[in-house]
């Protein structure tokens, strides 16, 4: 599911609206946005009707049996609804990592930078000078990509960049290379993030 952040709902007619300046993608489901939406496309109003599940970490990957309805009805009624649903931890998950930079070096190596983003609310905030850290640790793996294959995968990086040495890239590629195309997922408590995944044009750093 992707989440929106809403500027204006105008009332076009009952129980009709008109949505404009929609940001998309927002607490990390970027990955999820299509281009455009789908014609017909669900829209869930994520407001105080809306509760969350009592489900804890220890209840991440075991199927849920549940039976849904009318908050007056018996979960034997009829008009109660079989769903089944098994946690999977995403809202869990460090978002994907952003504003990643190549630079190539004079001695050849290529120096890849970026930013950590945190799925905290606080992270959004305009005043902190630093983002906030939800994970108990900052780690990352980094994924070098040659088409669709994965040639080189650097697990455990402890900070937000990561030095491609001439001699990675001719191990890789036979030489050196214009563009890069990686993969990288910071690491949480449940495992790897959703990644940022992108094709990067190199800088050449001064002389």
């Amino acid at each position: 599911m992707q989440i929106w952040d809403l500027v204006t709902a105008e009332l076009v007619a009952t129980g009709r609206y008109r949505l404009t300046r929609l940001l998309r993608g927002q607490r990390g489901t970027g990955d999820a946005m299509g281009n455009p939406a789908l014609i017909g496309t669900r829209v869930v109003l994520l407001d105080s009707g809306l509760q969350p599940l009592s489900i804890t970490e220890g209840d991440l990957g075991l199927p849920w049996n549940w039976r849904i309805g009318p908050a007056n009805a018996a979960p034997s009624d009829a008009i109660m609804q079989a769903q089944s649903f098994t946690p999977n931890g995403r809202g869990l998950l460090p978002f994907a990592p952003t504003q990643l930079r190549l630079r190539r070096e004079t001695n050849g190596n290529l120096t890849l930078r970026w930013l950590r983003r945190d799925r905290a609310l606080s992270a959004d905030s305009w005043v902190l000078t630093d983002v906030p850290m939800s994970e108990a640790t900052e780690a990352y793996d980094l994924e070098i990509l040659n088409g669709a294959v994965v040639v080189r995968t650097i697990t455990n990086l402890t900070g937000p960049g990561f030095t491609y040495t001439a001699a990675m890239q001719v191990a890789d590629f036979g030489g050196a290379v214009t563009s890069l195309s990686v993969r990288l997922h910071q690491i949480g408590a449940l495992g790897r993030g959703v990644p940022a995944t992108q094709t990067l044009n190199l800088k050449e750093s001064a002389p």
